[in-house]
Formats: structure tokens, sequence, C-alpha cells
């Protein structure tokens, strides 16, 4: 992604990631969490625990999951400053330094509860601006800090209640001023408005009830609107044709609007920049001229989509597209930049980002990330060629005993080829044939999504479990996206059943190749993952040893029951994904697959962990299978998050809650555990709901 250009996640709300859980970063500090009503009537006492296996000289949780020491760089349009995210009072905030004095940083923003997760610079190379939300509701509002007045305090551009801000611009031609929608008037839609850095003000620019998104150009001026039609496709639509002449209408099938997407314009705004899997598997990038409205290639690959797109920050060239089958790539399209990738290849191992550049375009910020790196960030001169090491984002990392992580390609039952990743222990797999000399316990770490997938690199939690002693698969089953059309539709209607025998397939296929024992494979998944870990005890109750469902839906028809609003623009793509349960064929096939309905099978150890606050994955997900589980008298741990969403944004619950997964899953696999210390909870919301006899070495909730 070009710098300046805004991360797409913050731009529009996709289906493609309806489901995925957003991971964070974490810290902690003392005492150990409230022991909580239970969800119903108090449960049959539940068998004792095994004890599992503490030890020490561990790689510390604290270092996987606290807070890292700099992250997320990014250098100002004009090149004069640096900025990164880091920790002020033990919350991630930003910080900002001269180029030349990064000894001189000093924090903008001044957040105390939640850490701020993605920030940008304006390009008056004035203002800074951030989003923020409350507990996890993911209704975002813009920030702003202006840098011009030392000391100042962020400002609320969004101030507005039940709001979500989505945003759908900045650009060089208007440095001043930041294009956003808000869905305050009609929660289902987002209007565009225009905000002026400089005072604030806001000005409406498009009242939108039609579209799910709408694109920007370089003017700031809406060109395109995404809506869903009936059928489940996609129009894409120009807003403001020349005089006489008729919109340009771009239509997507709905077997390709997860592989079909506008990412950008030329700088003249004649040229759509559009990656495209019409006609073909996968979406490869083209150009598309607005005038005639002809097509043409600019890049391929047959076994993946286009990926990220990298323009050029003020001239919009096309410059470079990366491609991810096992591991990421690089195809170079603009020779004006082809030294700088050659040049930067020889300067650090890892896959290579290109985070941040100036206006000018002769500096960039560049990350480098591998499976045993987290990211490590340099500055780049592209006149003299020459790299300058700024610093890494967990340096108290670089001597720890990493575990690498292998791609393979697993067959499914009926032939489809499974991108997934193992990741063996440390010291297990001597000649180095990605099987241990000897069967070990294995993690089976489902994505979420399920629109979303695994990439190879640097993951905490698979460390985590890889230095306990675990081997950890992670697959690419069918609905994943980047392996082209054809291998995400195959997931359609396909939720309990084809998805989840690829995952059976895959443990089968680590079974026979003897990584583990068949009685020592355990599920972990966070959203659609966690719904993947309640199917597989649920469903297929003798498969895993046990499970840990992160945020997971129980029950598919309370799960689209209460979606969030600004969800609705797309339900036709959820009825296509999984199923039409406003019929009476489509309710009983999505009941079918859901696991509270099978609740009553389940025979082997479960741990749920969830967010109050969650808008996608309600609280009751969770809640429903726990009281349906304790009434059948099957035991259950259960821990939930007050202040927390969708996932644990807060650096302190995402540490207590790894605590208690690891100590879990000891004590059901039989791997090791770092010892659950005061310190590992203390400052969390976490609360024990049930089960708190399942967790081996969790404290004693404190007396009153």
């Amino acid at each position: 992604m070009s710098a300046h250009r805004l991360p797409r996640w913050l731009v529009t709300t996709s289906l493609i990631a309806a489901l995925a859980l957003p991971w964070a970063c974490a810290s902690s500090p003392p005492a150990a969490p409230p022991e909580a009503p239970p969800t119903a009537a108090p449960a049959p006492a539940a068998p004792k625990a095994p004890e599992g296996h503490p030890a020490e000289g561990l790689i510390p949780r604290q270092v996987l999951f606290g807070n890292p020491e700099r992250v997320h760089v990014q250098v100002s349009p004009d090149g004069k400053r640096l900025a990164w995210l880091a920790p002020k009072d033990g919350v991630l905030n930003v910080w900002v330094a001269p180029v030349g004095d990064l000894a001189a940083a000093r924090a903008v923003t001044a957040d105390t509860q939640r850490p701020v997760r993605a920030y940008f610079w304006a390009w008056d190379d004035r203002h800074l601006l951030y989003v923020q939300d409350k507990g996890g509701d993911e209704n975002f509002h813009l920030w702003s800090v202006d840098l011009a007045k030392e000391g100042a305090a962020a400002v609320d551009l969004t101030p507005l209640e039940n709001t979500r801000v989505q945003l759908y611009g900045v650009s060089p031609r208007k440095p001043h001023t930041v294009l956003v929608g808000l869905n305050d008037r009609n929660p289902q839609y987002h209007d565009a408005y225009s905000v002026d850095l400089d005072s604030g003000e806001r000005t409406l620019v498009r009242q939108n009830d039609e579209y799910a998104e709408l694109i920007a150009d370089d003017d700031l001026t809406l060109r395109l609107g995404v809506a869903m039609q009936p059928d489940g496709s996609q129009k894409i639509t120009e807003l403001a044709p020349k005089k006489g002449k008729e919109p340009v209408v771009i239509e997507v099938p709905a077997g390709d609007t997860a592989t079909t997407t506008p990412v950008g314009f030329d700088k003249a705004g004649k040229t759509l920049y559009l990656i495209d899997s019409r006609g073909r598997d996968t979406g490869a990038l083209f150009t598309v001229d607005l005038a005639s409205g002809k097509a043409k290639l600019v890049a391929e690959d047959a076994r993946a989509d286009a990926a990220d797109v990298m323009i050029h920050p003020v001239d919009n060239r096309l410059e470079a597209v990366r491609f991810d089958y096992e591991k990421p790539e690089w195809k170079v399209l603009d020779k004006a930049v082809a030294k700088d990738f050659a040049a930067l290849a020889a300067v650090a191992p890892g896959d290579l980002s290109v985070v941040s550049r100036t206006r000018k375009d002769d500096v960039w910020i560049v990350s480098f990330e591998s499976d045993v790196q987290p990211a490590a960030y340099y500055r780049w001169d592209r006149k003299k060629q020459a790299a300058t090491f700024l610093f890494a984002a967990r340096p108290a990392l670089a001597d720890l005993p990493l575990a690498a992580m292998l791609p393979v390609v697993i067959e499914a039952r009926d032939g489809m080829k499974l991108v997934s990743y193992l990741t063996l222990p440390a010291g297990s797999d001597p000649d180095g044939d990605g099987v241990p000399a000897a069967p070990v316990p294995m993690v089976l770490f489902v994505h979420g999504g399920p629109w979303a997938r695994d990439s190879w690199g640097y993951n905490p939690v698979t460390q985590m479990l890889a230095n306990r002693g675990y081997a950890v698969l992670q697959v690419n089953y069918r609905g994943s996206t980047g392996f082209g059309k054809a291998f995400t539709n195959a997931a359609n209607l396909q939720w309990g059943k084809a998805m989840h025998d690829d995952l059976l397939d895959a443990v089968a296929w680590a079974v026979g190749r003897k990584i583990a024992p068949a009685d020592k494979v355990g599920i972990l998944g966070g959203s659609y993952g966690g719904y993947a870990t309640l199917v597989g005890l649920a469903m297929t109750p003798k498969t895993f040893a046990c499970g840990v469902d992160i945020v997971g839906p129980s029950n598919l028809l309370t799960l689209i029951a209460t979606i969030p609003p600004y969800w609705a623009p797309m339900i036709t793509e959820f009825k296509t994904r999984m199923g039409d349960w406003t019929t009476e064929e489509g309710k009983a096939a999505l009941t079918a697959v859901s696991p509270l309905t099978h609740v009553g099978a389940i025979e082997r150890p479960l741990l749920i962990g969830q967010g109050a606050n969650d808008p996608r994955v309600k609280q009751a997900e969770s809640d429903q299978i726990v009281t349906a589980m304790q009434e059948r008298g099957i035991p259950v741990s259960y821990v939930l998050f007050p202040d927390e969403g969708h996932g644990f944004a807060r650096p302190e619950n995402r540490l207590a809650f790894f605590a208690v997964t690891e100590a879990f899953l000891s004590a059901y696999l039989g791997g090791v555990y770092e010892p659950i210390r005061a310190s590992d909870l203390g400052g969390s919301s976490m609360e024990v709901r049930a089960g708190r006899e399942g967790i081996p070495g969790l404290p004693l909730p404190t007396s009153p």
C-alpha cells in the first residue's frame, strides 16, 4: 500500500472480514480476577481437572503479548518527523520525533483506556489523525491532533453517539481536508462529509441511502458507489459522469464479489485501478479506461489474488503488486522503483513492506518481518540507496528461541489444495523434514473470517504454543480469501460441512505423518475460528481433546439476527455465503450446523473467552451455549471481559486470557505452561463466569 493511502479496513466494513478477529497487543499489573455469578443455575460439580505442567524458562507471555516497544512507523509528508505507536503509562499512544533526533520523541495522544491501533498523517504536515472506539463497540470516532500547538489535546472530529466513522480519503491535493462517512442519520448507510482539519467543521457532501461503500479520487470527489443487489451481486456505479455521458457501471457477479475491488485512480482520474476476477479465477490487477470501459491486464498470478497494490503517493503511478500464495511475493511494475526493491532485498531478511513515504518520495519507511522476527523498521534514502535502522517492534524477542513456520499444501478429501502453515517446537525436528523426531501434542489454530486467511509470518499465539511444546497447524480451509474465487466460493452453504471437513482432513494429515498423536489434538480459534472450535467439539466430539473458543457464534440464526446495522447493505451476500434464514429450508439448514443444536454431544473440555461489548458476535452467543452445557452438567470454563468487544485489545486482558489459555491447554494436551502470577491478571477486567476448576494454577478470588 502506498504511503498515506488509507488502510482498506478503515475505509469500509467489508463482509470479507465480517467475522475476522482483530488481534491486539498486551501488558500487565496485581490480583486475581473476581469469581462472577454463573450464567445459569449452579451446575453439578465438575471433575477436578488435571494439574497441567507449569515450567520455568519459557518465552515470557509478557514478551509475546505485552505492548510492543515501538510499532507502525510513519514519516510526515515533508519528511521532517517520524511518528509511531508506543506505550504511554502502559497504553499505546502516538509519539512524534524529529527525524534527526528520535530521543526527543513526545507522546501527542493521551488515551488511558484503550490502545490507539490505527493512525496516519494528514497531508498538511501538521495534523495526525487516529480512530478510537469505546470498550470494543466498534463505533469508531476520528480524532485529530494539531502538532502546531504544543501540548494540544486530541479533538474528536466526529463527536456523535452510536455512530461509526468510515474514512474515504486524504489527499495531497486537499491537504487540510479529510473525507469521511457517518451513519448517524441512517445506521445502515454512511453519508459523506468533508471535514476541515483546521476548524473541525463538517460539510455534507452526499446523502447516501444506497451504497455500501463510497470511493473517492485524489480530489476527494466521490467517484464510485458500490451497491449490493438482491441476488448477491454488486454494481459499482460512476457517481459523477461527464455531462451527457452515461455513467460507467461495473457489474460484479455474486461469485466475484470477494475477489473484485477498486483500488484507486490514476493522476488524471481517467483510469480506474481494479483487482478483477470476472472471467477468470484469481483476482488480477487491471486498468480500466473510464471513457471507453476498456480493461487492460497489468499483473496476474494463476495461484493467488492480488493482495496489495503499491501506488505512487502523488503521481498515482502503479509501481508494484503483491501476490501471496505460500509466501508474499512482490512484482515490480515501474522501473523507477525496481532498483529500490533490488537493493532493499539485501538490507534485512523477511517480508518487505513499504509502510510510509514522503511527498517528494525521496524517503521511504520500510519494515521487514518474518516468521521468527516481528517488524523491524528502516529509513530508506532513495537518492543514496542507503538504509538506516530505526528500531524493532519487539527487541526483547531477538535472542529467544522462536520457531520456524513451514508452508505446507494439504490435499482435502475432494482434491482441493489447502495452503497451510506448520510450526513445530524449536528443536523437535532435528533433520528439518517437517516432522518431529517423536509425535508432539498439536493445536489446530483456525483463523477467523471465514473470508480472511492465514499467512506466513510472525504470530505471537503460534509462537507461544510452539514454545509450550505444541505443533501448531494453521489451515486455509475453503472459503479463505487470496486463492481465487473458486476456492472462496467452494465454501458457500458449507459452514459446519465441507469447511469443517477441510479441518478434519488437515488433522488426519498431521496424525498420519506422525506429527501428533490422534488423542492429543486441540482446536483453538477466534470469531469464525471460535465457531469452528464449537463445531469441532459438538459435531465431531471425539476428534479433539479440548477446545478454546474466542468470541465464536454458537447459533447461526441468533448471530444473523443481531448483526450491526451497518452490515445490512451486505445482507444478501451473507445469504449467498451462509444460507437463507428467511426460508424454512434455509433456517433448518443453519440450525443443523449450529453448535448449540448439538451441545449435548460435547464431551471434551471447552474454554470460552468473550467480550461483553462485541458488536459482531454478541455476548449472548457465548452465554447461551454455556447455559446449555451447565443445564446438562457438561463442564465448561468461561471468562468474560466487560470492557472488550470482538477480541481483546487491552493488553492487560490479552495477557490474562492467554495465561488462562495456556494453563487450560496444558491440563488437557500435556504441554507446559508459564505459571499464572498475580501480575498476569492485575489490571484485567476478566471475570471467571464458570469452570474455574478447569483452569490449573488460576489463583483463587480475593476476599472482598
